[in-house]
């Protein structure tokens, strides 16, 4: 607790994945205008009444409120900075502006606000632990080794390809839709590697929803934390990872929550590299018949390894990629899916189907096959927990930008003379 403490003092860096957060004004508090930063009263991430519980208490690293991440804007991603003025000028005078204050709006259901509030360290160190500030998995060797032949394939078709336009064995224009292909791959690739799969803090808590509907809660026997439905231990990076689905030895990482995105990215564009370099190389050897069809004697013979490699690979994909599908279409991992095929109890799963936007984000509709960070609609939910440092901050947001009512100060009562209280009926 010192330590985590001694970190936040230090300051935090800029996030660059903010999520989106928050869903509605709270009963309590709906007509006071305050409004929550987590969820909505269906999966809150704050018990009903108070904003944080007492378990906050010791998270915030300084006296001042510092709210230069949070951002309020309604469901439709647009933000108007007039409309969604939080303050109350006490210094308004009504007399020389000709009319009274408005207090600021009132927070309806269905509306978030941006909370952009960075909590990982500043260290540009690698690893998996939470003091790490970049995620790398450097413990295992054999996927290291594996992940780093996935860019030597990639490279050696790009290569042979490249090579098969300089000797006019292709169009130019065809070479260089598959130079995007495998350059989207390897930057989807980058970003599952090296991008937290939804690691589990020390400091995770179960969501309001999860204390309503459940007497109990899982604890991770390693991390000694709160376990979030669907999460496992991974042995390998040595942390708890929501919504695991499994550890890849080909992406040296996890594929959980944070990544899925990544990883099915990858999935699609080796799949349509694979796909493209045996259609080029199948229309070149079936149905061209030309001397200009014929390939260089040299690069003739990297032709005849990729396409081995891109027979494997088509078929691999292939493979991994119904995987997915099914996985995202039951809301069973692969994990999971082993675990209740080797217990015979497939028939009594629960899960539900995972939701596009809780893997691809509800950005702009560009965004989804480019590999950057998606922005959840409600990241507490999609994680499977929440934080107590982010329930205090936003219990200090609300706190600081609530309009404070002046109370009215109490007159001393005048009591009527005893004639006239004679005359009032009993």
């Amino acid at each position: 607790m010192q330590q985590q403490q001694q970190q936040q003092q230090q300051g935090y860096r800029a996030s660059n994945r903010p999520t989106l957060s928050g869903q509605g004004a709270t009963a309590n508090n709906a007509n006071e205008g305050s409004w929550v930063n987590n969820q909505s009263i269906d999966n809150a991430s704050v018990t009903k009444g108070p904003l944080a519980s007492p378990a906050t208490a010791g998270y915030h690293n300084n006296n001042e409120a510092d709210f230069s991440g949070l951002t309020c804007l309604p469901c439709d991603c647009s933000y108007d900075s007039k409309k969604e003025v939080l303050e109350y000028n006490y210094a308004f005078d009504e007399s020389k502006e000709g009319r009274p204050q408005s207090y600021p709006r009132i927070r309806e259901r269905g509306e978030y606000y941006i909370d952009s509030y960075n909590d990982q360290p500043w260290g540009w160190t690698f690893g998996t632990h939470e003091k790490n500030g970049i995620w790398f998995n450097s413990s295992d060797q054999a996927g290291s080794i594996m992940s780093v032949m996935v860019w030597v394939l990639l490279l050696y078709s790009e290569v042979t390809v490249t090579l098969l336009t300089l000797t006019e064995g292709i169009p130019v224009y065809l070479g260089m839709i598959y130079a995007l292909f495998v350059t989207l791959a390897l930057a989807s690739h980058a970003k599952t590697s090296l991008t937290d799969p939804g690691s589990v803090p020390m400091t995770a808590i179960p969501s309001e929803r999860q204390r309503l509907t459940k007497d109990a809660h899982s604890m991770c026997g390693q991390c000694q934390t709160f376990k979030p439905p669907s999460s496992h231990h991974c042995r390998i990076c040595n942390r708890c990872i929501s919504r695991m689905d499994h550890h890849c030895p080909w992406m040296n990482n996890c594929v959980g929550a944070a990544n899925l995105k990544h990883f099915c990215l990858f999935l699609i564009y080796t799949w349509t590299s694979a796909a493209y370099a045996l259609a080029l190389f199948g229309w070149n050897y079936f149905f061209c018949a030309d001397d200009d069809c014929m390939f260089h004697p040299v690069v003739l013979h990297l032709v005849r390894l990729m396409t081995i490699l891109a027979v494997g690979a088509f078929l691999f994909t292939s493979s991994m990629l119904m995987n997915v599908c099914y996985g995202i279409m039951t809301g069973i991992g692969t994990i999971d899916r082993l675990k209740k095929k080797a217990t015979n109890t497939m028939n009594q799963s629960e899960e539900e189907p995972i939701p596009l936007i809780d893997i691809f984000g509800i950005g702009p509709w560009y965004t989804w096959p480019l590999p950057v960070d998606p922005i959840f609609q409600d990241y507490d939910r999609v994680m499977g927990y929440t934080m107590p440092q982010r329930l205090d901050r936003e219990r200090q947001f609300c706190e600081a930008k609530r309009p404070v009512v002046p109370e009215l100060k109490q007159t001393p009562s005048t009591e009527l003379p005893r004639c006239l209280n004679d005359l009032l009926p009993a």
